[in-house]
């Protein structure tokens, strides 16, 4: 089986896509969504001055507002309708994992199939309207707090900001959530993506015009080209990499038969985490920094004052505490996804056994340990993917688009996205040869 699948798999060419009308029906849904939400990001919010919201977002823009404005795709330099992006909404899913793991009662629903999965989906629609309600109401507040830049202050305005920031919000869930079912890709991972690509042009284009102006050098710019490209390649490398722990099936026998045990491989990602430390690591950090813009420094304390000025972004504190938090999410996150006990209880279920492992307990513990092994080396790559960027943007002023965590979504997405379409191109192939198998045997029969 598997053998046929990658002799499908390399076959794959023009041919087969253009007979892939379902295929070809998806793309076309997934390109209509994502251009749908790139038009919302220029739909701007009412009571607001664009002029001095733009200035305000410049003092703040190498704070965590940029990098927002990044996963937004532009809409929060813009202050647009979908400002907030989906980002309550990512936040959301991952309390209630984490949740799942300890809340006894959500622990069941996850056990129980397909029921369970949508009574978990739901409070995590609730979880988000809850967290997205309360963002919208700070950045209400936060935007009445600057010079000029609300029209008419006031709850009229405070109601409005909310309403639309949430309904925006919603719209992107559900917007993702049809992507998901109907086009190709997760839709959530691909609506950050379509932001994060719309803003290459731009970030691309100022980093060449910080060149043309010489605050750049040339050899400094080529030097970051070939940063990205080995970036890039250092990326798709990790993300593919899987330690594959043999499984192994006993004999049995069916009648008079004795058939062979099979065998198969339980995949484990060297990153399981994906994406989620570098997103959170950097949120932490950027929030004293960008909370404090907000208020009047000069009334701050002298040692808050100090504190600020260490966090700053690029400075030597931020840069350990930024790696020591994208460790932590790694082993945190992966801790919550993927679950030792129940894969070993899985295999057990189906009589699967690690050859030199009990199956059980000791399964579970050898799984475990290879598990955090390979995470070790998973959170460097991520370290360093991250960091060596940042020292970049820190030294030279390059965009965040530029950046390790955009390049580690952007690849990712991709790979993924591609993924699918080759795994669709496939089942269309078989499609098409079980078809043609059931033609073949009628005519036999007439």
């Amino acid at each position: 089986m598997a053998s046929a699948a990658e002799q499908l798999a390399s076959n794959l060419n023009f041919a087969a896509f253009a007979k892939a009308e379902d295929l070809k029906k998806r793309i076309w849904f997934t390109l209509g969504a994502l251009l749908v939400y790139r038009l919302g990001t220029y739909i701007p919010m009412p009571g607001i001055n664009p002029e001095a919201f733009a200035q305000a977002f410049q003092q703040q823009a190498g704070g965590v507002l940029g990098m927002f404005n990044m996963f937004a795709g532009g809409a929060v330099e813009r202050m647009a309708i979908f400002a907030l992006g989906i980002m309550p909404y990512i936040s959301a899913s991952i309390i209630m994992q984490l949740m799942t793991s300890v809340v006894p009662s959500l622990e069941q629903l996850k056990k129980e199939g397909e029921q369970g999965r949508k009574v978990i989906n739901q409070y995590t629609r609730y979880g988000t309207v809850l967290l997205a309600t309360v963002q919208a109401y700070g950045i209400a507040i936060g935007l009445e707090s600057g010079a000029n830049i609300v029209t008419d202050p006031g709850w009229f305005f405070r109601l409005s900001a909310v309403i639309t920031l949430v309904g925006g919000t919603m719209f992107l869930m559900w917007l993702g959530e049809q992507i998901t079912a109907r086009g190709i890709g997760n839709g959530i991972s691909l609506i950050i993506f379509s932001g994060i690509v719309a803003g290459l042009p731009s970030a691309i284009g100022g980093t060449l015009e910080l060149g043309r102006t010489g605050a750049l050098s040339t050899g400094l710019i080529l030097a970051i080209i070939a940063l990205a490209i080995v970036v890039i390649g250092v990326i798709v490398f990790f993300e593919r990499a899987q330690r594959r722990l043999l499984i192994q099936y006993p004999k049995r026998q069916v009648g008079n038969r004795m058939f062979q045990g099979d065998t198969s491989h339980l995949p484990l990602k060297l990153n399981t985490s994906g994406v989620i430390p570098p997103i959170f690591a950097s949120s932490l950090l950027l929030l004293p920094t960008t909370a404090a813009g907000f208020s009047n420094t000069t009334e701050l304390p002298a040692w808050a004052s100090t504190v600020l000025a260490t966090l700053g972004h690029g400075q030597p504190l931020f840069m350990v505490l930024y790696a020591a938090l994208i460790v932590f999410f790694a082993f945190f996150y992966t801790a919550i996804v993927f679950n030792p006990k129940d894969t070993a209880e899985q295999l057990k279920k189906h009589s699967g056994f690690i050859p030199g492992y009990r199956p059980g307990e000791r399964t579970a513990e050898y799984i475990d340990y290879v598990l955090t092994r390979i995470t070790v080396v998973g959170a460097i790559y991520l370290v360093l993917v991250c960091l060596l960027p940042e020292f970049l943007i820190s030294a030279t002023g390059v965009p965040f688009y530029l950046g390790g965590t955009s390049l580690l979504i952007v690849v990712s997405v991709t790979l993924d996205t591609v993924a699918q379409i080759q795994g669709h191109l496939i089942a269309h192939q078989y499609e098409g040869l079980i078809k043609k198998s059931k033609l073949r045997g009628g005519r036999r029969g007439r």
